[in-house]
């Protein structure tokens, strides 16, 4: 019950940890590096470093280290008052059982097992029939890092040429390519409800692609009255804007910009594939599985 709870509360966090990330990498694109007080915009110099935004992200993960420290600390001085905290338990006489027992059942304060083991899941190796992923087995970790900073690095270079809605709508072609290679690498099923979805999804991702393409500035042009005129809008005058943003270089960087996040979802479905092969096999601590990864992304970012 405990681990239910606590999925709303994480897939919220995930969607604002999400955003905020994107509004910051855009936020920290935007400032002014050198000829701040120029009058010439050509000769005004932003905050234009992929490669290092990328590596502020595996210096995140590498973070997770210091959280498992801090868990494996407090685990060494409270084992003994608090055994659920490790997953295990006190071995107590025979003859006292049932005096303990009744005493449980009057004084009951502390975690539950079931209480303890979702707090304390993502610090507490797996407990089943996979493979410990320890010594040389690690290094299997360095496959979806090196993933990650391909598809990190590609779509930090294109959010600098498009706005951050557009960057985080396009990276909604990610669930084709990952629906795409697990069919194809870890032999899932997938219906054709499940396939009308996705191709429904990057449809409108190609759709909030175009639009940044033909009116990269929507907020100068007044909003038509209904949604009936802005369909006969589109429909009246969609080849003639493509022809005229054909021509016009921030049309062009949209367009590149869009096309870099997109390829990057390839790079990011395979590192998602690759770790759901990983975490099928091999036992590890989901806090340490971040902190590997943001190691050997680091290193490879370097």
């Amino acid at each position: 019950m405990a681990s239910k709870a606590m999925v709303p509360f994480l897939v919220a966090m995930m969607l604002l940890t999400g955003v905020c990330n994107t509004l910051l990498s855009k936020y920290q694109d935007l400032q002014c590096v050198r000829n701040c007080d120029s009058s010439d915009p050509d000769r005004i110099e932003r905050f234009s470093q992929p490669v290092v935004q990328t590596a502020q992200m595996f210096i995140g993960e590498m973070g997770c280290w210091l959280v498992i420290a801090g868990f494996a600390i407090y685990r060494r001085f409270s084992a003994k008052d608090a055994p659920l905290l490790h997953g295990g338990y006190e071995q107590v006489d025979s003859e006292d059982s049932t005096e303990v027992d009744a005493e449980d059942d009057l004084d009951r304060t502390g975690p539950t097992q079931e209480e303890a083991d979702a707090i304390m899941k993502p610090v507490i190796p797996n407990v089943d029939e996979r493979t410990p992923l320890v010594g040389w087995r690690v290094f299997l970790l360095s496959v979806p890092a090196c993933c990650d900073v391909a598809a990190t690095t590609l779509m930090n270079v294109g959010l600098l040429f498009v706005a951050a809605s557009i960057y985080q709508m396009t990276r909604g072609a990610l669930i084709l390519f990952v629906g795409l290679f697990s069919v194809i690498f870890l032999h899932r099923k997938i219906f054709l409800y499940q396939w009308s979805a996705l191709f429904i999804v990057v449809l409108g991702v190609a759709i909030v692609g175009l639009a940044g393409a033909i009116a990269p500035n929507p907020q100068a042009e007044p909003e038509p009255p209904s949604l009936t005129e802005t369909a006969l809008l589109v429909v009246r005058e969609v080849s003639q804007q493509v022809r005229t943003a054909a021509f016009s270089a921030g049309a062009l960087k949209t367009v590149l910009g869009v096309l870099m996040i997109a390829g990057a979802q390839i790079f990011t479905a395979t590192q998602f594939v690759t770790e759901e092969w990983i975490l099928e096999n091999y036992a590890l601590e989901p806090l340490k599985v971040v902190g590997w990864e943001g190691v050997f992304g680091f290193l490879v970012t370097l």
